[in-house]
C-alpha cells in the first residue's frame, strides 16, 4: 500500500455538489491498493500513518503525531498511486489491486485508523472527487508498506 500524506490546515472532497468529508488541521491521506497488499499491510501503514511526527511541537519541530495532536485525517482512494509510467505515454495500471479487493484494504485502513483514535472523514470510493486542501508546511510525504 501507498499513501501519500500531506499536513493540512484543512481539506474537503467534493463528489459534484456534495461535501463527502471534510476536516481541519491534519493529514490528507491519499490511499492506494497494490495487487499484492493484504489485511496486515493495511493496518501497518494506518498505524504508521497515525504515529509518525509531521506537526510541529512548541520549539517549531517536527515531533509530534496526528495521534498526539488530536488532529483527524481524510482518508481519499487513490489507484493513480500505482501508476507506472516509464513506458509510452500511458502509464500502465497493473500493479494496483482490482476495485473490490482495493475497497475491503480501504475499509480496513480506515477502522486500524478510528481505533488508534484518530477521527477520519472519507472520499467516496470510485467517484469522481475534487479534493480541496491548503497544505500547511507544506509537508507531504510518500509511505509505503513493507
Amino acid at each position: 500500500m501507498r499513501a501519500l500524506l500531506q499536513r493540512v490546515s484543512e481539506a474537503e472532497v467534493r463528489v459534484g455538489a456534495e461535501v463527502t468529508g471534510r476536516i481541519g488541521a491534519g493529514l490528507l491521506i491519499l490511499l492506494g491498493v497494490g495487487r499484492d497488499d493484504d489485511d496486515a499491510a493495511a493496518r501497518w501503514l494506518a498505524g504508521k500513518c497515525a504515529d509518525l511526527r509531521l506537526f510541529d511541537d512548541r520549539e517549531g519541530h517536527l515531533e509530534l503525531s496526528l495521534r498526539e495532536t488530536g488532529g483527524s485525517a481524510l482518508v481519499v482512494s487513490q489507484f493513480t498511486l500505482y501508476g507506472d509510467p516509464r513506458r509510452g505515454r500511458r502509464p500502465s495500471w497493473g500493479a494496483a489491486a482490482d476495485p473490490e479487493r482495493a475497497a475491503e484494504l480501504l475499509e480496513v485502513f480506515i477502522a486500524a485508523l478510528r481505533e488508534s483514535g484518530i477521527e477520519v472523514a472519507e472520499g467516496s470510493f470510485g467517484a469522481r472527487m475534487q479534493v480541496h486542501l491548503v497544505n500547511d508546511g507544506p509537508v507531504t510525504l510518500m509511505v509505503e508498506s513493507p
